[in-house]
C-alpha cells in the first residue's frame, strides 16, 4: 500500500518525519503536487494546440475532442493523414511568402538558406531555459514543437512567428521522422529562421542527431542548444544527486523504448546492474516490469531504492518511491503516465523525500 502524501518541504519537518519512521516497516510513497488537471505538455488533441496552430486550419477547421480516447491504429493513421492535408494549403503558403521576402531582400546579392536551431527547453519548468533558448524562441519565423515541450514555454513565442506542432506518442506520431526532416530542410531553403523545440536536451534522446546530420548534408548551418536533460532537472527537484562519493562513481542513462513496441527494454547489459551505478531511464514506463526483472537477475539488490516521477518539474508532478522488488506494482497502483523518468540507484535514498529512513539520507538532511 503506498503512502500518498503532499509535498512538506523544509529540512526540519523532514528531518522530524525520518526520525519519527526509524522503527517502521519501509513502505513505498508517492508524492504530488496540488494543480488543475489540465496538463501542462502540448498534449495530441489538447484544445490549446488547436487554438496557437489555428492558421494551419484555415481551409478546414478541426474539431479537437475534449476527452480523446485511444484508437485502432488504422484511425490514428487516417487523423494524421486528414491533419496534415488539412495543413497543407497553409505550409505552401507561408513557403511562398518566405521565398518571396528572401529574394526581395538578396537584390543584387547571394543569400544563403536560413539557419535552423535545435533548443532544449528543459523537463517543463520555463524558469530553467537558458537565456539564450528564449532569446532564439523570440526570433524565430518558424518553430516545429514537440509534445513535451511546455504551455508556458511556447508563451514566449513572438506573436508574428508561426507554431508546427510535430509531437509523438506512443502508437501515434504526428508527422514522421523524416517528414519533419523535409520541413525544416524546406524552411530553412526558403531563408526562414527555423527553432526545432525539443523538450529536455536535443541531443539526450531526442532524435536531434539524425536532424542535425540530415541538415549538415544538405548545406544547412545547424546551431544545437542544450536544454536542462530531465534526468538533471528531476534529479535537483528531489534533491538526488545522481553521483555521490561512496555511494555512486558513474551515472547512465537508459531508452525503455522497444523499437518493435514489445514490453522488453532495447537492451540491458549485465554491467547496467552495477550497484555503484545510478541509472536513468528515459521513456520507460511500458517496458519497466521486464526492465526491473532483468536488472535483479543480473545481480542489482531487490532492495535498491528507486523513483518514478511524472511530469517532472511542473505543477503537476507525482513521484512513486519504492524499492525495485515492488516498484513496477507501486507504479501502476499510482496510475502514473507518460512523461515518467525512472531513476534507479543507491542515490534515491539521499532524497529527503525518501520514505526509508537510512543513515545516509538523515546526514544529508542534518547538513541542510
Amino acid at each position: 500500500m503506498a503512502l500518498v502524501q503532499r509535498i512538506p518541504i523544509s529540512s526540519s519537518t523532514v528531518r522530524n518525519w525520518q526520525q519519527a519512521r526509524t522503527n517502521s516497516t519501509p513502505i513505498s510513497c508517492l508524492h504530488y503536487n496540488t494543480a488543475s488537471s489540465s496538463s501542462p505538455f502540448t498534449e495530441k488533441h489538447s484544445v490549446e494546440r488547436y487554438q496557437r496552430d489555428q492558421w494551419l486550419y484555415k481551409a478546414v477547421e478541426p474539431t479537437p475532442p475534449s476527452t480523446p480516447s485511444p484508437s485502432p491504429f488504422k484511425d490514428e493513421v487516417f487523423v494524421r493523414e486528414n491533419d496534415i492535408a488539412s495543413q497543407l494549403p497553409e505550409l505552401k503558403k507561408l513557403l511562398a511568402v518566405l521565398r518571396e521576402k528572401r529574394v526581395k531582400g538578396c537584390k543584387g546579392g547571394d543569400c544563403g538558406p536560413g539557419d535552423v536551431y535545435l533548443v532544449g527547453t528543459g523537463p517543463g519548468d520555463p524558469e530553467l531555459l537558458t537565456l539564450k533558448a528564449v532569446r532564439v524562441i523570440q526570433s524565430a519565423d518558424l518553430l516545429l514543437y514537440d509534445r513535451l515541450v511546455s504551455n508556458d514555454v511556447l508563451e514566449l513565442v513572438a506573436p508574428d512567428a508561426r507554431l508546427l506542432y510535430v509531437g509523438k506518442t506512443a502508437g501515434y506520431h504526428s508527422r514522421t521522422q523524416e517528414e519533419i526532416h523535409e520541413l525544416l530542410l524546406s524552411f530553412a531553403e526558403a531563408g526562414a529562421t527555423v527553432v526545432r523545440l525539443k523538450g529536455g536536451d536535443p541531443l539526450v534522446f531526442g532524435r536531434g542527431g539524425e536532424e542535425m546530420d540530415f541538415l549538415q548534408q544538405q548545406g544547412i548551418r545547424v546551431q544545437v542548444i542544450p536544454g536542462i536533460t530531465a534526468a538533471s532537472g528531476i534529479a535537483a527537484e528531489l534533491g538526488i544527486p545522481l553521483t555521490h562519493r561512496g555511494v555512486a562513481t558513474s551515472v547512465r542513462f537508459l531508452t525503455g523504448h522497444s523499437r518493435k513496441g514489445g514490453t522488453d527494454p532495447l537492451f540491458v547489459a549485465e554491467n547496467a546492474a552495477d550497484p555503484d551505478t545510478t541509472l536513468v531511464v528515459y521513456m520507460g514506463l511500458g517496458t519497466l516490469p521486464s526492465l526491473a526483472q532483468k536488472l535483479m537477475d543480473h545481480g542489482l539488490p531487490c532492495d535498491t531504492p528507486a523513483v518514478a516521477v511524472e511530469r517532472g518539474t511542473t505543477p503537476l508532478q507525482r513521484t512513486v518511491f519504492a524499492e525495485l522488488k515492488d516498484f513496477a506494482t507501486e507504479i501502476q497502483s499510482a496510475g502514473l503516465v507518460s512523461p515518467t523518468l525512472i531513476i534507479i540507484g543507491k542515490v534515491v535514498e539521499l532524497s529527503p523525500l525518501w520514505p526509508h529512513c537510512t543513515k545516509e539520507s538523515s546526514c544529508l538532511v542534518e547538513t541542510r
